[in-house]
């Protein structure tokens, strides 16, 4: 297999097992762990397929991936009470699984497009969109709430594996830059709480005081 197709399934089953994680907090049975793992691990990248128009998304042509999802959720339904703190598992396994996929994105967003702007963005999607869902549907505060660096890890990883495939690097040099990146820049951001500057809502004017 190439190296895309393990970062692809690496981050599917990352992913899905921080999907199954939440679900573990939920204290949710076997069903409701492995239907975690699968909208969790597969949301992403089905996002990607459906903006890139490639239908059947991946994991129709290639029920593997749903399997990878089914195995990290029954590990986790059977492991998980061994985790002392399953939050801060959970989104430290979701900064690996950011790191592995918004490479992933970019390189099939690249593939099939050729467009450095557009590999970003489908890197960006895949790698946070499956986090985004997960939080969702476990009525958790959602990652993009949490004030460290999120989208932004994402954003970062594909955009230097784009511009290193750009300057013809080696495609396995290119990956490997784009993957440290995004994960110092997330893990960064969770060890020492990184963020960037907010807006600053200014007070707004007594309806009397607008002419």
């Amino acid at each position: 297999m190439s190296l895309f197709v393990y970062l692809d399934y690496a981050g599917v089953a990352l992913f899905a097992a921080t999907g199954a994680l939440a679900a573990s907090r939920k204290q949710l049975d076997l069903v409701g762990f492995l239907f975690f793992a699968i909208v969790t691990g597969a949301g992403g990248g089905t996002v990607r397929d459906m903006v890139l128009g490639r239908v059947p998304v991946f994991w129709v042509l290639n029920p593997t991936y749903i399997l990878v999802c089914c195995a990290a959720g029954i590990i986790v339904f059977f492991t998980a009470h061994l985790v002392e703190s399953r939050y801060r598992l959970l989104i430290w396994l979701d900064a690996v699984g950011l790191s592995a996929y918004s490479v992933m994105g970019a390189a099939k967003g690249l593939a099939a497009t050729g467009s450095p702007t557009i590999a970003i963005v489908t890197g960006t999607l895949t790698a946070t969109f499956g986090g985004i869902l997960r939080d969702l549907l476990a009525n958790e505060p959602s990652v993009l709430l949490r004030p460290e660096i999120y989208i932004t890890a994402a954003l970062i990883g594909s955009g230097i594996f784009t511009a290193a495939n750009g300057l013809d690097l080696p495609i396995y040099s290119a990956s490997a830059v784009g993957v440290l990146a995004a994960f110092a820049v997330r893990g960064g951001a969770l060890y020492f709480g990184w963020t960037i500057p907010t807006y600053k809502a200014k007070p707004g004017r007594h309806p009397d005081d607008v002419m």
